[in-house]
């Protein structure tokens, strides 16, 4: 499984941007979970958001629940993040990842996905 992230960019704060996540194959299969990781300078990969294996069942980080929407279409192999009321703390690379075997107590563990795109750099000015 290949992933590539895109989207990402220069937003003042208060913006909004839409990432993107390709997947090959049929990497979105209805089992697989498939989540969002972001990583700022000099931080560790933290959790923003997940699908658990079906598109209905989302998952948030507190920092960004109201604000960031999850959504995948599995017919294009595309999930997406749309990052709405961006703050300069949301400046990070971001992340797509996904797992096919994920339990739930493991979704926001960036050690439990198999599969990871290159990341792509918002930043957020104030």
């Amino acid at each position: 499984v290949q992933l590539q992230a895109s989207g990402g960019g220069l937003v003042q704060a208060g913006g909004s941007l839409r990432l993107s996540c390709t997947g090959s194959g049929r990497a979105f299969s209805g089992s697989s979970t498939t989540a969002w990781f972001r990583q700022a300078p000099g931080t560790e990969r933290e959790f923003v958001a997940a699908l658990f294996r079906t598109r209905t069942r989302s998952y948030y980080a507190d920092s960004v629940k109201g604000r960031f929407t999850i959504s995948r279409d599995d017919a294009s192999n595309t999930m997406y993040l749309q990052m709405n009321s961006l703050k300069p703390e949301d400046t990070a690379v971001y992340f797509c990842a996904l797992d096919r075997t994920l339990i739930l107590s493991s979704i926001s563990n960036p050690t439990a996905y198999d599969y990871w795109g290159q990341g792509t750099l918002v930043t957020v000015s104030s």
